[in-house]
C-alpha cells in the first residue's frame, strides 16, 4: 500500500536536527507531495523580485525518517513515477544564473504543460523532462541549506534523477532524514538561468536500505548504466572527484590493472555536468551499462 505524504511545513535545508514528519519501513512505496521551488509564490508573469520570500526558496518536504536506516548504510530511492501540475514557471533576473551579470530585470514566464510539453510561447514547445532537483538524507555535519549540492545530496539539479531511475545515498545518521522538494518538467544541464521550469508536483518512490556496504556520494543507476554525482567549490574538482570515485568504486570488480581501467574508462566513460550555478557546483561521471554486464559488476 503507498503511503501519501502529504504538503505541510517544508524543511529549507538537510539537517540531522529536523524532527521528522514521517516514519516509515524499508521498502516503503511514497507518494511525497511537493512544493515548487518558489514554494508556489509565482502566479503570473508580472511577479515582481521584491515580491517573492527568498527565505522560502527550495522547500522540501520532509524528512522522512526511514527505519532500520544506521549511519554508513545506502539509501536506495527509486522514482516509479512523476505526476507534476498544469503549469510551470521560468525565471531569471540580475545576479542570478549564468547571465545574471548582463540582465537587468527580474523576468518571469508562467508556462502552460499540456500532454508531454510546456508552451514556451507560440513557436516553442518544450519536451518535458520531469526530474526532482532537491533530494537527499540529513548531511554528517552541520544544516546545509537545500539550495546547495554536497555528498548529502541536496541541490544536485542533475536531469538524471527521473522515472525509473534509482539515486543512492550514503547514510549519515539514524532513519536517513530523507526529504525533496524543487521538481521540474524541463531543465537542461547546468540549469544556467537558475531555474528550470519549476512546477509543484508527487513523486512515486521506493525507500529502501542497503546493509553492508556504503559509498561516499550519491549515484544514479537508470537503465542506460551508472553515474556518480559529485559536488565542489568548482566544476573541475566535482569532475576531476567523480572520476576517481568510479574508478575505485568499479576496480575490485574487473581483473583490470589500475592503468587498463582508466585506460578504458577514457574510451566510454563520459565526464558531464549536471548544475553551474548553485553555491557548489556539480559534476558526475557516467559508464554504460553494457560495460557492467561484460564484468556482471552489479554494485547495488
Amino acid at each position: 500500500m503507498t503511503q501519501i505524504i502529504p504538503l505541510g511545513n517544508p524543511i529549507y535545508s538537510f539537517s540531522k536536527e529536523h524532527e521528522p514528519i514521517a516514519k516509515v519501513e524499508a521498502g516503503s512505496r511514497l507518494l511525497v507531495e511537493s512544493y515548487d521551488c518558489f514554494e508556489n509564490q509565482i502566479k503570473t508573469d508580472d511577479t515582481t523580485m521584491n515580491s517573492i520570500d527568498w527565505e522560502r526558496i527550495n522547500p522540501a518536504t520532509g524528512p522522512i525518517f526511514v527505519k532500520s536506516a544506521q549511519p554508513g548504510d545506502i539509501l536506495a530511492v527509486t522514482i516509479h513515477g512523476l505526476d507534476i501540475g498544469e503549469q510551470g514557471v521560468l525565471a531569471t533576473g540580475p545576479d542570478l544564473g549564468i547571465m545574471g551579470h548582463r540582465i537587468d530585470e527580474f523576468t518571469v514566464k508562467v508556462l502552460p504543460i499540456q500532454g508531454k510539453e510546456a508552451v514556451f510561447n507560440e513557436k516553442v514547445r518544450i519536451p518535458l523532462n520531469k526530474m526532482i532537483g532537491v533530494i537527499g538524507v540529513a548531511p554528517e555535519n552541520e544544516a546545509i541549506s537545500c539550495g546547495t549540492p554536497g555528498n548529502h545530496g541536496g541541490n544536485l539539479d542533475t536531469l538524471l534523477i527521473a522515472e525509473g531511475a534509482t539515486i543512492y545515498f550514503p547514510v549519515f545518521h539514524e532513519g536517513a532524514l530523507f526529504g525533496l522538494g524543487d521538481m521540474h518538467a524541463a531543465m537542461g544541464d547546468g540549469e544556467i538561468g537558475v531555474s528550470g521550469i519549476e512546477v509543484a508536483g508527487k513523486a512515486d518512490l521506493t525507500l529502501d536500505v542497503l546493509k553492508g556496504r556504503s559509498i561516499y556520494h550519491p549515484i544514479v543507476k537508470n537503465k542506460d548504466g551508472l553515474y556518480i554525482l559529485v559536488s565542489a567549490k568548482t566544476l573541475d574538482e566535482a569532475a576531476k572527484m567523480a572520476v576517481e570515485e568510479m574508478v575505485d568504486l568499479l576496480l575490485p570488480h574487473t581483473d583490470l590493472e589500475l592503468s587498463e581501467l582508466t585506460m578504458l574508462l577514457s574510451a566510454i566513460g563520459h565526464a558531464q555536468i549536471s548544475q553551474i550555478v548553485d553555491p557548489m557546483l556539480t559534476a558526475r561521471f557516467f559508464v554504460p551499462q553494457w560495460f557492467l554486464d561484460t564484468y556482471n559488476i552489479d554494485i547495488f
